[in-house]
Order: C-alpha cells, then structure tokens, then sequence
C-alpha cells in the first residue's frame, strides 16, 4: 500500500531548507528505506533549490508544492511551482560539469541536473496550465544491502 502526504512551501532558501527537512522526516516515517534517503535527499534539494534560484529569482511571491507517494517499489516525488516554462519545454541534459582544470577555475554550478539524473530512476517534466510540474521516481529496491 502506498503512503503519500503533500506540503507546500514560500519559494525562498529558508523556505525550502525547512521543506526539504520536513519531507524527508515524514518519508522516513512511513518507512523510506535508510539506504535511500541520501540519494533522495540530495536529488531533492537540488530540485527545490533550481527552483528557488531560477523560477523564481525575479518574484517574491512564489510558491512550491510537493507531493510524495511513497510504495514498497517506488518513490514518486511530484514538485509544482508556477515560475516560468524550462526552456524549450525540456529538462536540462544535465551533462557533467568539467572538472579537469585547476582548483580555482573549477565551477561552482553546473551540477544540479547531472546528480538529479543519475541519482532517480526517471524523471517527467510537463507544464499544465500555468504550472510545472517535475516528478522524480526513486526505485525503492536499488541498492539494498
């Protein structure tokens, strides 16, 4: 049987600092498998945080919805924010960010959507309405020990 239980935060660092900490301690009290929650944490909040950073870096009023539904099999993360369209209406490639030169040309960002990728199962983006919605999907039975 799955559980699912849906917050909804102001799109600010606090914000989502406190959300992302909030959703992660009710997944892990329905039961996210321990050797889950940091590949799950991370994706999470970098997700929020492009959202934050991104979406709604010129407004001040936006507004972030998760909705989690959590089975034995699969975690499915919905995120809903009304900033604008992604470009082109596509998730980014989320190639990895060079890392071959010196410590101080390294970059600073450029990671995001390569860890989102390589730490869920799929993703889906798609915008309805005035809203976009990005759904992450965890396989629940990778990586047990």
């Amino acid at each position: 049987m799955a559980e699912t239980f849906a917050c909804s935060f102001k799109a600010t660092e606090q914000g989502a600092r406190s959300c992302i900490s909030a959703v992660m301690q009710q997944l892990r009290d329905i039961d996210l498998p321990v050797n889950r929650a940091g590949d799950v944490q991370i994706a999470l909040a970098e997700a929020v945080n492009n959202i934050v950073e991104h979406a709604y870096s010129d407004l001040s009023d936006g507004e972030i919805y998760i909705q989690c539904d959590l089975s034995p099999d699969e975690l499915k993360i919905c995120i809903s924010d009304t900033g604008p369209p992604l470009p082109n209406g596509e998730l980014p490639v989320g190639l990895p960010a060079d890392i071959s030169g010196p410590m101080e040309t390294l970059p600073e960002g450029g990671f995001g959507w390569h860890l989102i990728r390589a730490l869920t199962c799929r993703l889906h983006y798609e915008r309805q309405a005035d809203s976009n919605q990005l759904s992450l999907f965890f396989d629940m039975q990778a990586k047990q020990n």
